[in-house]
């Protein structure tokens, strides 16, 4: 049977503040939709069936270069980040999995296993850590990890992987993530061409070790903390080593990891038009790699993704990318902004569901472009919250997610227990 955080009876009381209104919005929303061809139900079952992965880090208090300021209740390990992550995905009902990052995340795979089993709760990709130092580990990653001039430091970075590896078969998880901070900050620092030779060496020993049901996502980011340049550093380069490396290879977009205004959507297609979309990062940047809450800066920049993903799940049954919320919270209860962003997430692709697919199809190949912006435009301004919020009553969860979450004291509750952490400390969590 499965544990629940939240006490049913307050997700019921909140909820029924709420269910009246809420019933008759989605009757009047599936009357227009009606009008336009479309069945409301079967874009609410598709809605509910969608997922996106929680970060085990996006749950404590994030920071940047200068500072950090910790939360009340922040969790003390990874049980208790789980604890956290079953919260969102009680009142959210659309984040069954959570994602580790080892070393942070370390621990017997067994217990991880029966702490996310008592709340029903899966693992989803698992993330290695080669761009800071672990405490007691011998050789740093100042200079580099996978592609460090060092065989030593990229020996350590390779067995660090297959340990990932290892930890996630235990505890179910499918897939590695790999990013890499390895790069430089002078010109001249670097062979461009021998970094790149080193990397490739050391992700195909990792690659070799996965198990066949498994993938690699290699992830790509323009800047940070190498300033000069960067290993892989955009898209193309990430899309060559998928393709050097094989089959269970795919490129993992994070929205954060691009110049400003870049066409993201367009990489998307790309991307997927040749077998290599393994699947997202999900946040929102206003100047570079922000790592701020999904849809908050540039809601229509995440439905145009959709509209691309939802492009190619119509013409290829069996695409299913990766889905994760990949975000710092630095001024916000970060359970707060993960569950609102995950409804984001799902508004991006209920409103791509809309998209008249044979309209937009038919100015497409008229060269109208006009009538192609209108259909999506159509779709973007369609109100598609009594869908959403419908999706989670008939689940179990809370019609509104922030109030309802206020209302339960989780916070509060926590704050007692777990120590308060001093501040003063920098660095992104």
């Amino acid at each position: 049977m499965t544990e629940h955080i939240i006490d049913p009876s307050t997700i019921e009381a909140e909820n029924a503040k709420r269910a009246a209104d809420l019933h008759v919005d989605y009757d009047t929303l599936g009357e227009r939709l009606d009008r336009r061809g479309i069945n409301i139900d079967a874009i609410k079952d598709k809605v509910a069936a969608f997922s996106v992965a929680v970060p085990s880090w996006g749950v404590g208090t994030g920071g940047t270069r200068f500072a950090r300021f910790p939360g009340k209740g922040e969790p003390r390990d990874i049980f208790d980040k789980i604890e956290d992550c079953a919260v969102i995905a009680q009142l959210t009902q659309a984040t069954d999995t959570v994602s580790l990052h080892i070393p942070w995340d370390k621990a017997d795979p067994n217990r991880l296993k029966q702490a996310a089993s008592r709340f029903n709760l899966g693992f989803d990709a698992m993330n290695s850590n080669t761009f800071a130092d672990a405490k007691g580990q011998l050789q740093s990653y100042k200079f580099g990890s996978l592609s460090a001039a060092d065989k030593a430091t990229r020996d350590q970075a390779i067995e660090h992987n297959l340990e990932c590896i290892e930890i996630g078969k235990t505890i179910g998880s499918k897939a590695l993530t790999v990013w890499i901070g390895d790069g430089s900050n002078f010109p001249g620092q670097v062979n461009f061409t021998t970094q790149f030779e080193h990397y490739l060496d050391s992700v195909k020993s990792i690659y070799a070790a996965l198990p066949d049901d498994w993938r690699l996502y290699t992830e790509h980011k323009m800047y940070e903390p190498a300033f000069y340049s960067t290993v892989v550093q955009d898209w193309g380069t990430n899309y060559l080593i998928a393709k050097e490396l094989g089959d269970k290879a795919f490129c993992l977009v994070d929205l954060g990891h691009h110049a400003p205004n870049v066409n993201i959507e367009m990489i998307v297609a790309r991307l997927a038009q040749f077998g290599k979309l393994g699947g997202f990062h999900f946040n929102d940047s206003k100047y570079g790699d922000d790592d701020l809450d999904a849809g908050s800066i540039d809601p229509y920049r995440l439905f145009l993704v959709f509209n691309e993903l939802v492009d190619i799940e119509t013409r290829d049954a069996g695409f299913h990318p990766a889905h994760m919320l990949d975000q710092s919270h630095n001024v916000t209860d970060p359970i707060e902004s993960l569950m609102l962003s995950a409804a984001d997430v799902q508004r991006a692709y209920a409103q791509a569901l809309l998209v008249d697919r044979k309209g937009l199809t038919a100015a497409q190949t008229g060269n109208d472009a006009l009538a192609a912006t209108q259909a999506l435009r159509l779709a973007y301004r369609t109100d598609v919250e009594p869908i959403l919020a419908m999706a989670r009553l008939e689940q179990g969860g809370a019609i509104d997610l922030l109030a309802t979450y206020r209302a339960s004291g989780y916070r509060a509750k926590v704050a007692e227990i777990r120590p308060e952490i001093a501040a003063g400390s920098s660095g992104i969590v």
